[in-house]
């Protein structure tokens, strides 16, 4: 008789919560719809660039990068969503272990950026380079830099000499573009009062020196103004990437309980399943 007490007060108690189960299922499905937005607006403008630079400048393409962010949440929030409605161990168990990785992945990065700060520095300084050499063959590209460089108060990565990287920027006497030696318009420094950009105004500035193109452009790189704004708003970086670490914990944290859940009620059906 004590035994089937105890049958019947594991049966009371081992079940999987609904309120978990579809938690764990909206959580996924909204990350799954942001995904699909990601995914969609990655694809066209990817496929609105010209076939010739499809794979010229793809380490520098904002596109290749909105994509690759969209599809790996597209996958995780895939199993996450299926795994919980079906009670899937193992679609649960992936969607667990990919966010447990994650998780420590942007941990380590953070840790290992922080102590190899130099070497941190010299790579941003790569990329920035990089995408100045291709700042007039992707407009997506173009928009992030000037963007960039007008937030910060910026030019180029190093000094606004960085711009005669750029094939049509360069500084040789044999370069017929008619940007030679110039810098684009977001180095410029602009007027409050005025009301019309001028676009040509950073016409020539890379054949003065830095006392006198400091009269008309921005001469600093944007590394520096970038340390200097990461030094004075890490409050506000530790708020962002806690932002970003609270829903991977919740994420973990829900489908770690439906595992559980869901295991010990296997458990229960093959204990019955004996005892009957």
């Amino acid at each position: 008789m004590g035994r089937r007490n105890a049958s019947t007060d594991n049966e009371n108690f081992s079940f999987v919560s609904n309120v978990v189960k579809y938690l764990l299922f909206f959580f996924n499905f909204i990350f799954w719809v942001i995904s699909m937005v990601m995914i969609s607006i990655g694809l066209y403008a990817r496929m609105e660039k010209h076939a010739e630079a499809v794979t010229a400048y793809m380490s520098v393409d904002p596109t290749i990068l909105l994509l690759v962010v969209g599809v790996l949440i597209f996958f995780l929030t895939f199993c996450g969503c299926v795994g919980s409605l079906r009670e899937n161990i193992c679609l649960l168990r992936t969607f667990s272990i990919c966010l447990i990785i994650i998780f420590l992945l942007q941990l380590a990065i953070g840790v290992l950026g922080f102590i190899f700060s130099d070497k941190a520095r010299i790579k941003v300084t790569e990329v920035i380079n990089k995408a100045i050499v291709h700042y007039r063959d992707d407009l997506d590209l173009q928009n992030l830099i000037d963007f960039g460089q007008k937030q910060f108060n910026c030019c180029g990565a190093v000094s606004f000499k960085d711009w005669t990287q750029n094939m049509y920027f360069n500084c040789t006497l044999e370069n017929p573009s008619q940007e030679r030696c110039s810098v684009p318009f977001s180095c410029c420094l602009l007027r409050k009062d005025e009301a019309i950009i001028n676009r040509k105004c950073g016409q020539g500035k890379q054949d003065l020196d830095y006392l006198e193109a400091g009269d008309f452009i921005y001469t600093n790189g944007c590394i520096d103004k970038l340390v200097n704004w990461i030094h004075s708003n890490l409050f506000l970086l530790g708020g962002i990437v806690l932002g970003l670490a609270i829903p991977q914990l919740v994420g973990i944290l829900l489908s770690q309980i439906l595992l559980n859940q869901i295991k010990d009620q296997i458990e229960l059906q093959k204990y019955n399943l004996h005892r009957s």
